[in-house]
């Protein structure tokens, strides 16, 4: 069975990135037992965590300002770090995004001598990999690696959680009557949003002072084609999925980015997500001590749930 966590140090912890999917999950887990600073970058992400729970105080910086982030953590005895990019633009690279920030956290976590910092990765980081979003997070981890702060990363692919982006898109493919899919046959093995807020409260509770690193995913691995037939079956459904080739998506990306400043996709990121993910999550789990909600169960709680309903033309309700 899996071990149920808390934080072993009831004193504030740091979490960057905060307003996002897992940022909000952490902090409803986590408060009010324990007092949370939560980082934002701006005022839109502000207001998205009102109403704010007790024992939360937001702040608002600059994830690239040690200074700033130093200021943040007073009182803080850990972090965790989920500030990151799938798609760049003029205005928002992967260095800064990544890297930069990692190297300002460290900073602040050196500072403020927190006992480890937690970072969400992606699975397939690699400072080698050809792929510039890939490559950039794998330069964040040994940032992370290089310093003398304990490092817990967690590289996960996919992650599907109730009313998440990654929810909504696979639910209005599978409720459509045709799905049009990049490359079908490529591998998707995607992890409930709650096993990871699981395995980044076990991380915290870790006191080791060593630096550690997680391949974690959900425990099934099917193609693209599959998982959107999949949600629809259990939806008592049938759609009709078609593939295009990933070369003519990749091609018409690098077109809107040589058009475009802040193009709505890029080779990049469908290089992200066009990665075939396909790995033994159950050592990890189990030294996490976390279990892995299946592929059936994720679908008809974050997909299939009447809180997102879809109608006969693939429209939310």
């Amino acid at each position: 069975m899996p071990r149920t966590h808390t934080v072993s140090d009831p004193s504030r912890l740091l979490i960057t990135g905060a307003n996002g999917h897992l940022g909000r999950r952490l902090i409803a887990r986590l408060a009010p037992q324990t007092a949370v600073t939560a980082v934002v970058r701006s005022n839109a992400a502000r207001r998205s965590l009102e109403p704010t729970p007790a024992g939360v105080t937001v702040v608002e910086l600059d994830y690239r300002d040690s200074t700033a982030l130093s200021a943040a953590a007073v009182d803080c005895t850990a972090c965790v770090h989920l500030v990151g990019i799938l798609k760049e633009s003029a205005r928002s690279r992967y260095v800064d995004a990544h890297e930069t920030a990692t190297r300002a956290i460290v900073a602040a976590a050196r500072a403020r001598r927190l006992a480890r910092i937690v970072y969400v990765s992606i699975l397939g980081a690699d400072v080698d990999s050809p792929n510039a979003a890939l490559a950039s997070k794998g330069r964040a981890e040994r940032i992370l690696f290089d310093s003398d702060v304990p490092a817990t990363v967690l590289r996960v692919p996919m992650v599907i959680g109730e009313g998440d982006y990654a929810a909504r898109a696979l639910r209005h493919r599978a409720f459509g009557h045709i799905a049009w899919l990049v490359r079908g046959a490529s591998l998707e093995q995607p992890i409930y949003a709650g096993d990871v807020v699981d395995a980044i409260v076990a991380a915290l509770a870790n006191r080791d002072g060593a630096h550690h690193a997680f391949d974690l995913a959900g425990p099934e691995s099917l193609t693209r084609r599959a998982l959107v037939a999949r949600a629809a079956a259990l939806a008592g459904r049938r759609v009709q999925c078609v593939s295009l080739p990933l070369a003519a998506a990749v091609a018409f990306a690098r077109l809107l980015e040589r058009l475009l400043a802040n193009p709505p996709v890029t080779s990049a990121m469908l290089g992200v997500l066009d990665h075939d993910d396909c790995i033994d999550s159950r050592t990890a789990a189990a030294e996490l001590g976390i279990g892995l909600t299946g592929v059936d169960e994720m679908l008809r709680r974050c997909v299939v749930s009447p809180n997102g309903a879809i109608d006969s033309r693939g429209n939310e309700r």
